[in-house]
């Protein structure tokens, strides 16, 4: 089942919640309790009651209203609001060779690539991250910026719940002028989006067999188009999940991107109008525009 966020309107104090069976019947879950207005509410809801969010969902679908998406997809929100947004790094190997193309010190990518511990770092709070539809940011001290095509798992106390698709907008030359500036390279205004809905863990039958494709658009036309698919990951969600857990305490809620496989060649950088949209098979398609901050 899939899981959107829409604004709740003029008589609603809360966000509405709507839910795609898998039937792609829509269902505005917050018709049927005011409490179900986000999916952190749901996954709160299931937790209790020891059940999966799904069962949750369906025992409430008789008395929810139906909901048309098809004429809401421009009111899209982000689809959770996680209380952090965290990233995997270098869990492709184009990454790892992107990576060494843009510093001056490759050999930290290559000993994370080979190396049993993944690169993990906290990427944005909820304050730095955009929905569908919204701008995504690229710095204006930074000469080549790309978009950073992710699946991104969804936990909840520290369980994961779902799936969602999310961008990494990164600064290439701050990273690559020195390892240590990768904070300034990754954290700033509108440096993740994330979207267009949380796909439960029971739908997605292997998250690493899912296709994903990466289209940038300027003035209209295609100047970046590729696609891979989540099988070439060499670090299992599982393993990712696993060290990000280890000795930290993790938010009620949270996004863990686990990593890009899609990576425009060295001459490209993203331009304020640029539409980024970033298509994962099961989940749905992400667009967002650019814009300079």
């Amino acid at each position: 089942m899939r899981y959107y966020r829409l604004p709740g309107g003029e008589r609603s104090a809360t966000d509405t919640l709507v839910v795609e069976d898998e039937d792609g019947t829509a269902y505005d879950l917050t018709s049927a309790s005011p409490d179900l207005g986000s999916f952190k509410a749901l996954a709160r809801a299931a937790n209790a009651n020891d059940e999966s969010i799904d069962t949750v969902a369906r025992k409430r679908l008789d008395d929810a209203d139906r909901f048309d998406l098809d004429t809401a997809t421009g009111d899209l929100l982000q689809p959770v609001v996680a209380d952090e947004v965290w990233a995997a790094g270098v869990t492709y190997q184009i990454s790892e060779e992107a990576r060494k193309a843009e510093s001056g010190k490759p050999e930290v990518y290559i000993d994370v690539y080979d190396n049993e511990r993944p690169e993990i770092f906290l990427k944005a709070t909820p304050s730095r991250t955009v929905g569908p539809s919204e701008d995504i940011g690229v710095r204006g001290d930074s000469d080549w910026d790309v978009p950073e095509p992710e699946l991104g798992i969804v936990l909840h106390r520290g369980k994961t719940v779902g799936y969602t698709i999310g961008n990494d907008v990164s600064s290439r030359d701050i990273e690559g002028e020195n390892p240590l500036y990768l904070p300034q390279a990754k954290v700033y205004d509108r440096c993740c989006s994330i979207g267009p809905c949380v796909v439960s863990e029971e739908t997605i039958e292997d998250p690493h067999d899912l296709e994903m494709s990466l289209t940038i658009e300027r003035d209209g036309k295609i100047v970046y188009e590729e696609s891979t698919s989540t099988n070439e990951m060499v670090t299992t969600c599982d393993e990712l999940v696993s060290y990000l857990d280890r000795h930290n305490v993790l938010p009620e809620t949270l996004v863990l991107l686990t990593g890009t496989a899609l990576v425009p060649p060295e001459s490209f950088t993203l331009t304020e109008g640029d539409q980024v949209t970033i298509d994962i098979g099961d989940i749905g398609r992400l667009v967002n525009g650019t814009v300079t901050v």
